[in-house]
């Protein structure tokens, strides 16, 4: 049911960003392309990218050309190099142009956060601790940034406020404390949902554990606080490290022992890729 659910979702995703673009029509292109005159073109990266979004780049020509047909050079997740072709797209001319800005501006969007995401992953290496994303994602288009994470090796953290319990500082503030939200929490969840409480020090870790916290999120802790953090919880609960998260101090955080690591700047801050569609043929 969730498949179609989004299947559903993504189809009206795409056609609300076509009639954004198109609105009456291309007039630029009614006025020099004939209807039915074919075409192909070529999709390339100028620059060294982790693939994500081909799909839904693929989809918006399908919607504007049934006909329309691909030759896939890479898949979404894989890495492409700087000149690599990534596809080429064959069908009505008028619909590949039609098509081409809404459906670049989904792959470099979504091929940019799968290629920061691969930085963070990479720069971890063995470690075992996960890399996960936020809810800081383009409003109406989290299922697409979160797919992309997962394409640069990155984990999902909740979809919404509809799959997952986090406490944080101003429920703990409307609660009175951290161990009266904790025990709410855990009192009117369902029995398939973990809580998670976010603390700011050692205290807050302590009162959290205490209070029967399935997982607690230490906010915005330096690297030797985090480390304190672990030893005092001690396998207890699962410790997610999250705030003030770069590529320069993921490395020394991870190898103190967080189960996961937060990065909100996955989704927020990761910068849309070189891509280009070149015409190179027109039969």
């Amino acid at each position: 049911m969730n498949e179609i659910k989004n299947r559903i979702w993504l189809e009206k995703v795409i056609r609300t960003a076509l009639e954004e673009d198109l609105g009456a029509g291309d007039l630029t292109t009614n006025a020099i392309i004939e209807h039915e005159m074919n075409g192909q073109a070529v999709l390339m990266t100028r620059e060294t990218i982790v693939l994500a979004g081909l799909p839904v780049f693929s989809r918006v020509f399908e919607l504007l050309d049934p006909d329309v047909r691909f030759d896939y050079d890479f898949q979404d997740g894989m890495r492409v190099p700087a000149g690599g072709r990534i596809c080429v797209v064959a069908g009505k001319l008028s619909a590949i142009l039609e098509a081409e800005r809404t459906a670049l501006n989904f792959a470099q969007r979504m091929s940019g956060i799968a290629t920061l995401t691969r930085q963070y992953v990479d720069q971890i290496g063995s470690l075992k601790t996960k890399i996960i994303d936020t809810r800081k994602t383009a409003p109406g288009l989290r299922l697409l940034d979160k797919y992309a994470v997962v394409m640069g090796g990155g984990h999902n953290h909740r979809m919404g406020l509809f799959d997952g319990i986090l406490i944080k500082d101003n429920h703990i503030a409307a609660a009175g404390s951290i161990k009266k939200a904790v025990l709410l929490a855990k009192e009117k969840a369902p029995h398939t949902i973990k809580v998670e409480v976010e603390v700011e020090d050692l205290t807050g870790l302590d009162e959290a554990i205490q209070a029967g916290a399935d997982m607690v999120l230490l906010d915005n802790m330096s690297a030797d606080l985090i480390q304190k953090a672990v030893d005092l919880a001690g396998k207890r609960v699962l410790l997610e490290a999250s705030g003030g998260i770069k590529l320069e101090n993921i490395q020394e955080i991870a190898k103190a022992g967080v189960d996961l690591i937060s990065v909100g700047a996955l989704t927020h801050s990761a910068r849309a890729v070189d891509l280009s569609l070149e015409v190179i043929t027109i039969p």
